[in-house]
């Protein structure tokens, strides 16, 4: 079954599946996972879409490693 990446219910259970789309609905989660300085840049997106199998929990886990990455 597909998930709707526009308005299904995302949580970090979700898995990323081949029809995923950066979506409102993902900025929505993304945002309220990750906090106001969220956004997608195009390394990030690739990393996304990559075709390994991840959650949505992976993907926040991410972006987050990447964030302390550039701080450091």
């Amino acid at each position: 079954m597909k998930f709707d990446w526009h308005g299904g219910q995302i949580s970090r259970e979700t898995m990323v599946d081949q029809d995923y789309r950066n979506t409102q609905n993902v900025r929505r989660f993304l945002l309220s996972e990750c906090g106001a300085e969220f956004k997608f840049d195009r390394p990030f997106m690739l990393w996304i879409r990559n075709d390994q199998i991840k959650s949505m929990g992976d993907v926040v886990d991410e972006w987050r490693r990447r964030q302390c990455d550039t701080l450091a």
